[in-house]
């Protein structure tokens, strides 16, 4: 997606250890306009296939998960809490992922209420690195029964590897930017296409 890679390129920043900083417009500060543009880019390409609920993890993912399901005809978003509380009760899936980012693992938590095998689950979320939060989700749809139809992704950084082995694995994944490199010295991004 050209307004998504613009974006990344005007304000992204490089920093050590393969991080890529896109708060201003992504996931601390939020373009809804953007978002809405990738809930149609997402739409388009997993056009023709039944989704009931999407499906993503706190924090960032919500945003651009409830601007999405505007276009899958307004479907429930459901999200992954990273973090047990009195608010979740009943049963509940529960798996542990590790995050890239913030470089430890976390329990992530779904009600069984809000995900069951009648569903066809549409996986967002922001960046996709190594693949484990999405694996995480993955293993919580399996648990629920229910039937993962595709992975939409904001920024896929294909240089670690977590998206090909999704796609070698049979998961359609589709990511709006997939960073190719980045160089923290220089801060150039360049993109696979």
């Amino acid at each position: 997606m050209q307004e998504l890679e613009d974006r990344i390129r005007r304000e992204g920043t490089v920093k050590e250890g393969n991080v890529l900083k896109v708060d201003a417009f992504l996931n601390h500060q939020c373009d809804v306009a953007l978002y809405d543009a990738m809930g149609a880019a997402w739409a388009g390409h997993f056009a023709g296939r039944t989704i009931t609920k999407i499906l993503t993890i706190e924090a960032s993912g919500i945003g651009m998960a409830c601007v999405a399901a505007r276009h899958f005809g307004n479907v429930p978003v459901v999200f992954a809490k990273k973090a047990q509380s009195i608010n979740l009760d009943g049963d509940q899936y529960v798996t542990t992922v590790y995050s890239f980012t913030k470089q430890r693992e976390f329990p992530v938590i779904v009600s069984r209420r809000y995900l069951g095998p009648e569903d066809h689950v549409l996986l967002i979320d922001d960046f996709l690195a190594n693949g484990k939060a999405l694996r995480g989700l993955i293993d919580i749809c399996d648990h629920a029964g229910a039937t993962v139809e595709g992975i939409g992704i904001a920024v896929e950084k294909g240089f670690q590897g977590g998206g090909d082995q999704l796609r070698a694995d049979g998961y359609d994944v589709d990511s709006l930017a997939i960073v190719d490199s980045m160089d923290p010295k220089t801060g150039e991004i360049t993109f696979r296409h």
